[in-house]
């Protein structure tokens, strides 16, 4: 059987009016399905990755857009209320989505996956719609570039946004923050991850699944701590992973 990062994959990503995926609303989303195979020139590549199958949507999320979030993603509130649609509708369409692909068996690669999986789950229990895990009727596999890049280089300096860890595997970006560019290069980005360290690449995506839970929380209880070396609050830093359970939100 090959290798889990050469089948079929499907890349999510959400932007939305804050960075709290608990409370912040989504105003738009992609879900791109690839298809990756190996290539035999380097220059194969910007080929290899050129029919994805592609949803996306524009939200009106019926709350106003900061302007610091317009800024990062390029979506006003008035941008939003001319072509965006309601957001109980387009969280369930999104989900739906979601759902198909994981009921194929297809992993959800989602970079920094416990915000956009959280902010989508959230936004389900807002609107009154079953979660993705129910609409699918099995909880996804997810991989996420950034747990994955943690583990397999821990000690490298600098930042670990999309941005960087594209520039750092030799993906291209174009439009970053645009979900749709953004879905995608996280694909590019595990798919490159899982090429350069076979223990990645050759693992069964249950196995790869659960590592990442356990990796995901070892990595937040360092984090925690060096927070707490320097004197720094660590009260947001959680280990949940891939999404934060609905039981952490305060009623």
């Amino acid at each position: 059987m090959r290798p889990w990062h050469h089948r079929p994959l499907v890349g999510f990503d959400v932007e939305s009016t804050g960075v709290n995926p608990l409370e912040d609303r989504i105003v738009t989303a992609a879900v791109l399905r690839v298809g990756p195979q190996r290539w035999k020139y380097r220059e194969d590549n910007a080929i290899r990755w050129m029919a994805p199958t592609r949803f996306g949507w524009v939200v009106d999320p019926g709350v106003e857009i900061p302007e610091g979030a317009a800024k990062v993603h390029g979506i006003t509130t008035e941008r939003a209320r001319q072509v965006g649609r309601p957001a109980a509708r387009v969280v369930l369409e999104v989900a739906t989505v979601l759902a198909e692909h994981i009921v194929e068996g297809t992993p959800i690669i989602a970079m920094n996956a416990p915000y956009d999986l959280t902010m989508l789950d959230r936004e389900l229990r807002r609107h009154g719609h079953r979660t993705l895990a129910e609409l699918a009727g099995l909880e996804p596999v997810v991989v996420d570039p950034l747990v994955l890049d943690r583990q397999v280089d821990r000690y490298r300096r600098g930042k670990r946004n999309l941005t960087a860890l594209s520039e750092h595997y030799g993906v291209t970006l174009d439009g970053a923050h645009e979900a749709a560019a953004d879905a995608l290069a996280a694909v590019k980005v595990a798919y490159e991850i899982a090429e350069r360290h076979p223990a990645i690449g050759n693992a069964s995506l249950a196995d790869l699944h659960t590592a990442q839970v356990v990796w995901a929380a070892e990595q937040a209880d360092g984090l925690r701590q060096y927070l707490v070396r320097q004197g720094r609050d660590a009260s947001a830093v959680h280990g949940h992973w891939p999404l934060i359970p609905r039981q952490e939100v305060a009623s």
